[in-house]
């Protein structure tokens, strides 16, 4: 159970800071589809691929005392701020992972907005279509960002740059 606890606590640490519950999803989601080995079980939701699973273990470890969640009021919303605390390096120093450095990848998606994750993550859930196909898919469902042609096409040439990088 804690092992992949102490993977997300990897994330974390290696991030510094995450700000953003939706940010978070999609940085492990997309790790997911780059292979790396996160097994958190993922449905397509309003704000493209979501999982509960990974929710209830980042409120574990929040309780655990190994992450810090700040919130922060940000005109109509709330927003979260997460980080490791000295207990969760700990845990972490503690734990065995068979998890190879991902700090590249992390400050590489951490730098991205929530938005553009967004599309990637969803470009990723319908891999295996033909491009156009996932394109028409993406504008339907994701009608309300507005994403132009060339965010898409940047979305595309992203990811090829994240699978290099892993």
């Amino acid at each position: 159970m804690l092992k992949e606890h102490a993977k997300l606590m990897k994330v974390f640490s290696d991030s510094g800071e995450i700000v953003g519950r939706k940010k978070l999803q999609k940085i492990i989601y997309i790790a997911k589809k780059l292979g790396l080995p996160f097994y958190e079980k993922y449905d397509f939701h309003f704000y493209g691929p979501y999982s509960e699973e990974l929710t209830l273990q980042v409120e574990e470890l929040c309780n655990l005392g190994f992450l810090d969640e700040v919130k922060e009021k940000k005109g109509g919303y709330y927003q979260y701020r997460y980080s490791s605390t000295e207990s969760g390096r700990e845990f972490l120093h503690q734990c065995e992972l068979d998890l190879k450095d991902i700090k590249s990848y992390i400050d590489e998606v951490n730098r991205q907005s929530s938005r553009f994750l967004e599309l990637v993550s969803t470009i990723l859930y319908f891999e295996g279509m033909a491009q156009q196909e996932v394109k028409e898919k993406v504008f339907t469902i994701k009608s309300k960002q507005r994403y132009t042609d060339e965010e898409f096409a940047e979305a595309i040439i992203y990811i090829e740059k994240l699978k290099n990088l892993s």
